[in-house]
């Protein structure tokens, strides 16, 4: 909310509301109608869309500071994935009549959201390539990589640690729970990672790189 005026800023903090969400719990619905935007204050999200198959495909995970939504709002359709708390977490939500009063009434404002959906897209056309191309050990390597990336916070000792489910893991790699297990367990071997329960540690970020991008 950078490109906002005090004015707009206390507009939207007359005009949002906050909830708090636990681990687990459904923030919004494939399927539903957009009705705001919502802005991940404090914890992670994911957002998820259902397959074919009744398994889950994570498309994008959130951090504090965050926005999820957008794109439904901006097209005027119903939200094509799920928005679910990785943990416990708090968002605010701005109702889509004031989001789209800020987007007509402020330049900034619209062209830093046109920068997200262009990112956004970018995103999906590098997903839709990796799996098309990228084994899925090369995957699982980069999907580690990239929740560091999305999670790891400045000031943060190494090496990263996170509690992320296998299920979680095999929704955003795009393969089976127990092939995500295996090749856990086989980058254990090889001391690229560290695994206790659910919680994982990136040991070797460097050779995960270098195994993510074996095939570009």
């Amino acid at each position: 909310m950078s490109c906002c005026s005090p004015e707009e800023l206390e507009f939207i903090n007359n005009n949002k509301s906050s909830q708090h969400y636990q681990k687990g719990q459904l923030i919004y619905q494939e399927g539903s109608q957009a009705m705001g935007l919502f802005c991940i204050y404090q914890g992670k999200v994911k957002l998820s869309k259902a397959a074919g198959d009744n398994k889950e495909q994570i498309v994008h995970l959130l951090h504090a500071g965050e926005v999820a939504g957008y794109r439904a709002l901006v097209a005027g359709v119903r939200y094509t994935h799920s928005a679910v708390a990785l943990e416990d977490c708090v968002v605010c939500f701005l109702p889509r009549p004031d989001f789209l009063h800020l987007v007509q009434a402020n330049q900034q404002f619209a062209a830093a959201l046109m920068q997200l959906l262009a990112h956004a897209l970018g995103r999906a056309e590098q997903r839709m390539l990796h799996l098309a191309y990228k084994p899925v050990r090369e995957r699982l390597a980069l999907a580690l990589l990239q929740v560091q990336q999305t999670f790891h916070e400045e000031g943060d000792a190494l090496p990263f640690r996170i509690a992320l489910g296998r299920e979680d893991l095999a929704a955003i790699v795009g393969t089976a729970k127990e092939t995500v297990s295996r090749l856990l367990s086989e980058f254990k071997d090889a001391g690229l990672i560290a695994t206790r329960g659910s919680q994982i540690t990136i040991l070797r970020p460097t050779r995960l790189q270098e195994l993510a991008t074996m095939y570009d």
